[in-house]
């Protein structure tokens, strides 16, 4: 059973009135947004944005869409907004009930599979599957058990200490110090600095490590 998402739509008063009369047979719940403060205090708590291409002419709306994580649905009529608004798939209107319920799902699950796959961090994207971090046009590669580091520093609140890292990531081996920390946190480090001139994306002071 697919659990309930949230599609926030922003779009003209006909298109949000079609949607409102068909919501309870949809897979999806639909969170409505009538203004850019509206629209980006839901931002975070939706799967897909849906979008009409009247709407695209809001360039506080545009600037949103453009800089979210979340990927647009866009529901273009002229094609001059192509070129404004980065969006993932095209609905044309009229469609049938079932053929937009399966967009919609469809765009969630890629979703979903993307975020597990990769990570976005600071201006860096960290891609699991090619064990690569990513920045701009650069890219090095690194390891899972790097991935593991950047992971873990990204999601603490935080700093963790060397004894922290040791039991969360290497569950205090036999094989394995704090000289080990250091020497996975110095390799990464190293790799950042020398392939992005960047000595600032983990952060040591006293209380530990951080990103």
């Amino acid at each position: 059973m697919i659990m309930k998402n949230s599609l926030l739509v922003f779009g003209t008063n006909n298109l949000n009135k079609s949607l409102k009369e068909i919501e309870e047979y949809l897979d999806f719940s639909l969170i409505f947004a009538n203004d850019a403060v509206t629209f980006n205090n839901n931002l975070s708590n939706t799967s897909v944005l849906l979008i009409d291409s009247e709407s695209c002419k809001d360039i506080k709306i545009l600037n949103l869409i453009n800089s979210s994580h979340n990927k647009p649905v866009l529901l273009i009529e002229k094609l001059e907004f192509q070129k404004k608004c980065n969006y993932t798939e095209k609905i044309s209107f009229p469609t049938t009930l079932l053929d937009f319920n399966h967009k919609i799902i469809a765009l969630i699950i890629s979703k979903k599979f993307n975020q597990n796959s990769s990570i976005q961090i600071k201006e860096y994207l960290i891609d699991k599957n090619e064990k690569k971090i990513k920045k701009n046009n650069l890219s090095a590669t690194i390891t899972e058990r790097e991935i593991e580091l950047i992971e873990l520093l990204f999601h603490e609140v935080r700093p963790l200490s060397k004894n922290n890292l040791l039991k969360k990531i290497w569950k205090y081996s036999e094989d394995a110090d704090t000289h080990t920390v250091e020497t996975h946190i110095y390799r990464l480090r190293k790799k950042i600095l020398d392939k992005f001139s960047d000595d600032k994306f983990i952060i040591n002071t006293k209380a530990g490590y951080s990103i």
